[in-house]
């Protein structure tokens, strides 16, 4: 009788996106993590895609904001704020409001302190069971590991702030490396390249477009005349006119070289670290990646060269960490395993 009342939500609470999976339904909600506020009245504008939309264009008076910045809460009024009306769309509020069960999952290295801020942030919206689950095992169950076998698991979760590496075997991370260097900083990189080699000074939405349209960090060895274009456009620094260049994926591989390097040797130093009997598992079952980043053109080739394992980009990876926070709570008993669990004094 009681289950009857019981709501079993799973939340991917992302720097970059807010997705929310509830039982039976799947995912129900994949927003940005953006909250637009007017300072004057203290009253939300937008939520989401609308305000994102309003990111580098707003007056004075609009304060937007991204409340999670490398995958922690940097700002802990907003993400509440932010949290308490994407699950009014989704969740009705009295339903809500009598036992729910939610687990969130959270990059792996986040500390003690985060992880609690987060644990508060759900328990405000009225949540009776609230579980933190690592991104890496959140995104291991999502794209459909067996992670409770014996049998050694690769994974990286390339988000928007953080990059998480984990090898995974009998239901728990052997080991592991959490990365502050992911989708977020990879537009940076587009953004000082763009500024070095064309005097152009784009903000951060374009970069981000430009990531997604030819972001490129392998060199196309069965085309090499082929290049995808586009144009960017922004502010000359010299002048401070607008203008307007066409660039190519050969530009992307100069300009994400850096943080690129910086995620393969994230990878090298897991693989280094695993236990013998567990490398040769990887050896044999390879490596899946999940999150955003997964989708930039090449990075599966690349890693497969630097390695030498066989990867696989995860047919579900914007997905798999809000898809592994929910089918997680099929099995409770599980859950309560999977989950860090932080003493309370």
């Amino acid at each position: 009788m009681f289950s009857f009342f019981t709501m079993d939500i799973g939340i991917d609470l992302g720097t970059a996106n807010t997705l929310v999976y509830t039982k039976g339904k799947g995912i129900v909600l994949n927003e940005p993590s953006v909250i637009a506020v007017d300072d004057s009245t203290k009253k939300v504008i937008a939520v989401g895609k609308a305000a994102k939309e309003m990111i580098g264009r707003a007056p004075a008076h609009i304060r937007v904001v991204r409340p999670l910045q490398d995958g922690v809460i940097s700002d802990y009024m907003m993400t509440h704020t932010m949290l308490r009306e994407f699950l009014r769309e989704v969740i009705p509020e009295r339903s809500f409001l009598t036992k729910a069960r939610v687990v969130v999952g959270v990059p792996s290295g986040v500390t003690g302190v985060e992880k609690r801020a987060v644990e508060e942030v759900v328990r405000q919206m009225g949540a009776k069971e609230v579980y933190i689950l690592d991104e890496p095992m959140a995104a291991a169950i999502g794209v459909g590991i067996p992670v409770d076998e014996p049998e050694g698991h690769m994974i990286a979760d390339i988000g928007g702030g953080t990059s998480d590496i984990a090898i995974i075997a009998l239901g728990g991370i052997v080991t592991s490396v959490s990365l502050r260097v992911a989708g977020d900083e990879l537009d940076e990189a587009i953004v000082q390249y763009m500024r070095k080699a064309y005097n152009l000074l784009i903000g951060d939405k374009t970069a981000e477009d430009i990531k997604k349209t030819i972001g490129c960090i392998f060199p196309n060895i069965g085309m090499p005349g082929k290049r995808e274009t586009m144009e960017a456009k922004g502010r000359d620094v010299l002048t401070g006119l607008p203008k307007s260049v066409t660039i190519d994926s050969s530009d992307m591989l100069k300009a994400l070289e850096e943080p690129i390097g910086i995620i393969i040797e994230g990878i090298k130093n897991t693989l280094e670290n695993a236990p013998p009997e567990l490398s040769a598992d990887i050896s044999t079952n390879g490596m899946v990646l999940a999150g955003g980043g997964a989708l930039i053109k090449g990075l599966d080739q690349l890693i497969q060269h630097q390695t030498g394992l066989k990867v696989v980009v995860a047919e579900n990876a914007l997905e798999a960490v809000a898809e592994g926070t929910g089918k997680s709570l099929e099995h409770i008993e599980n859950v309560r395993r999977y989950a860090i669990k932080e003493k309370k004094y």
